[in-house]
């Protein structure tokens, strides 16, 4: 079996959008010998700015933040800076969060209310070139299936979401009112929904948004 990193060996970036939140992962991480929490931000558009500008080993990123999600945010460390290990902490256990923090890179899956003693284990076990996921969530994940919506869908539905009209979406994402009604159509249709509020909230439950 391969060793733990020896002490103060694991820098870690701390992205959660919660102050109490992200304190207290703070506190209770630095309370293992062998990590540290370097550097906090609480927006996802802060977090590439914050590890470049420290030394780390694993950016900590939370799914809801201003600014950019952690999912994004993940997908943007991986591109620019790609020896970064990257580990996903959410609230909402949603297999599609699951799909698609794998397909931005991540190296691990957790939810919140996992141990303290779990959470740093995963962060050791990433430095060792493991991939960990929350195995409750790993088993939806493969019961519910891919996510059906294709990326033009997604922003279309996601736009939605504030009660926008067509034309009001057509004009802010520089589409066509027809291709704006043909998406919402097709993303109502996939999520079985009877509208595309309902379609937003079905989405958005099984974490394809």
């Amino acid at each position: 079996m391969t060793s733990a990193p020896p002490p103060g060996n694991i820098r870690v970036l701390l992205a959660e959008d919660q102050s109490m939140v992200r304190e207290a992962l703070a506190a209770l991480l630095g309370l293992e010998d062998d990590i540290e929490v370097v550097a906090q931000v609480a927006r996802g558009d802060e977090v590439l700015t914050a590890a470049r500008a420290t030394s780390l080993d694993v950016a900590l990123l939370d799914i809801e933040m201003p600014g950019m999600t952690g999912l994004d945010a993940a997908a943007l460390l991986r591109r620019e800076l790609p020896g970064l290990k990257v580990v996903i902490l959410t609230t909402f256990g949603r297999p599609g969060y699951l799909r698609r923090a794998m397909e931005s890179g991540a190296d691990a899956f957790l939810v919140k209310d996992a141990p303290a003693a779990q959470l740093a284990d995963a962060l050791r076990r990433v430095l060792r070139g493991e991939r960990v996921i929350d195995p409750t969530l790993a088993a939806a994940a493969l019961a519910e299936g891919a996510n059906p919506l294709t990326d033009r869908e997604r922003a279309v539905l996601t736009a939605s979401a504030d009660g926008s009209t067509n034309a009001e979406l057509a004009r802010a994402l520089h589409l066509s009112h027809g291709t704006v009604r043909n998406y919402l159509s097709t993303a109502i249709q996939k999520t079985g929904a009877r509208n595309r509020a309902e379609a937003v909230r079905i989405a958005r439950d099984k974490g394809w948004l």
